[in-house]
């Protein structure tokens, strides 16, 4: 922009010539802009003058874009969401939250939404890009006569302004693509969302189960060292053999590594969420009580709703007519390419001329043909990424409800069970206290029943996840289904 400001001299290089180039040491030529082109100066200044301006944008201090979200702030960012599937509500992060509370701080706080969110914007200035007409081009020249007749004195001058009319021929398909486009973007940014969502809530699930489990592990792991102990030191009496010895010891190490690994699993899952929720390392989440659908629905229902409903097929559909529109400019690119303009000149006599001017290619060797076949080749490929995603997405239901089915069944059957094995082992707990049974005795039956809830909370745990898998596959939450 600095140097087109200096417009106003472009006289300079016409004030002096250099002096090999004169024809003789007593001529002094001197040639000034004629004053229509002067005139012209002004304008070009004001056009100018509407010119965009650089500013920088540094990236600002890292420790900003890591500060934890303030309690008060985070509740009024939940507050302002606002989607189909979630309801918005101020969350407060030292209660329990429940899986839309999840939710909602994911949508919140999650960093990869927040980039892609400003990512839209691009797309968005795409389309503006796209409705621009292209500038016309002005060509200026003039020449000073140094030698010939006499009568030959005066310069010549000359100017054309041209116009590209092809970009006027593919203006609507152009924006017709880069609408599309944009529709694509902003899809796909929804189905990031709903991922983000179902993703925050998935592992809010594994949360709540892992802390359950790995709590009766821990259980089962001091039960396992104390009948250890028990079992040494009847050994060490003679009361009973080194076999019992030595399967307390294998009990202790299975219950060890059980318990090591639940809480190892736990720790990574908390990790998750709070990166999932662009939470800091050291905040602690309270998950409440997870629930559990009360009925699988079929597995058409759940495909219909989603072809109709989810955001990525949309996504798939708005570029395939995105697409469309490309192939119909590459197929209106094969004719000539047109340039309509007027020109005016001077020349040495003082003649003045005004006239046309047409450019265009000629359509013999290259037509565009290769442009045309990327363009179709693209278009087929589209085709197939969305038929294979809608078979992806029906294979994902099928999966997700024949694992409900079988986990519901799973879950009935230890539940069933529970109850007589709690009996057992209040009973044995009731005689060992009396001296009627031998603690050992007691504590293998408490540990029976702690092994099936942990069966239990490990096949609630499953059909959770295999719902929220189901859901996040359909766009259709459980809570509606039927």
């Amino acid at each position: 922009m600095h140097n087109l400001l200096k417009l106003s001299k472009l006289d300079a290089p016409f004030e002096k010539m250099r002096e090999d180039c004169l024809p003789g040491p007593d001529v002094t030529l001197r040639m000034r802009l004629p004053a229509r082109f002067r005139a012209l100066i002004p304008v070009m200044l004001l056009t100018l003058s509407g010119c965009a301006t650089y500013h920088r944008a540094p990236l600002g201090d890292p420790s900003q874009a890591l500060a934890q979200t303030e309690n008060a702030a985070l509740a009024n960012l939940t507050v302002a969401i606002d989607r189909p599937y979630l309801s918005s509500k101020p969350v407060d992060l030292s209660a329990p939250l429940d899986r839309d509370s999840v939710a909602l701080v994911a949508l919140a706080q999650n960093p990869d939404l927040r980039a892609l969110r400003d990512r839209l914007a691009v797309s968005k200035a795409q389309l503006f890009d796209a409705g621009l007409l292209p500038d016309p081009s002005v060509n200026l020249n003039a020449d000073k006569v140094i030698s010939g007749p006499v009568s030959a004195v005066a310069g010549t001058i000359g100017g054309q302004i041209l116009q590209d009319i092809n970009a006027l021929r593919t203006r609507s398909v152009r924006r017709e693509a880069a609408r599309e486009n944009f529709r694509q973007v902003r899809l796909d940014l929804a189905w990031a969302e709903w991922q983000v969502v179902e993703g925050a809530r998935l592992q809010a699930t594994k949360v709540y189960y892992l802390q359950q489990q790995a709590g009766l592990a821990a259980q089962n792991r001091e039960a396992a060292q104390d009948l250890l102990d028990r079992n040494m030191r009847a050994a060490g009496r003679g009361d009973v053999s080194s076999a019992q010895v030595d399967s307390a010891r294998i009990g202790l190490v299975d219950a060890v590594d059980k318990a090591n690994g639940l809480a190892l699993a736990l720790t990574q899952a908390q990790a998750d969420l709070r990166r999932t929720t662009g939470l800091a390392p050291s905040a602690d989440l309270k998950i409440a009580t997870p629930e559990l659908p009360k009925s699988v629905p079929s597995l058409q229902k759940l495909s219909d709703f989603a072809v109709q409903n989810r955001f990525d097929l949309e996504a798939l559909r708005a570029g395939y007519a995105s697409q469309e529109a490309v192939v119909r400019k590459a197929i209106m690119d094969q004719f000539p390419t047109l340039n309509l303009g007027i020109s005016f000149s001077r020349d040495n006599s003082n003649n003045g001329f005004l006239g046309g001017l047409v450019d265009f290619t000629l359509p013999l060797f290259n037509r565009n043909r290769g442009q045309i076949a990327i363009a179709r080749a693209t278009r087929t490929a589209l085709h197939a990424e969305y038929d294979a995603r809608l078979f992806q997405t029906r294979a994902d239901l099928d999966a997700a409800l024949s694992g409900m089915q079988e986990l519901r069944k799973q879950q009935q059957r230890l539940s069933s069970e529970l109850p007589a094995l709690e009996r057992y082992a209040s009973s044995a707990a009731a005689a060992a206290k009396r001296g009627d049974l031998a603690p050992a005795t007691a504590i293998a039956a408490a540990q029976t029943v702690r092994d099936r809830q942990l069966l239990l909370l490990g096949a609630q745990q499953l059909l959770a996840e295999q719902a929220i898998a189901a859901e996040m596959a359909s766009l259709y939450p459980w809570e509606l289904w039927p």
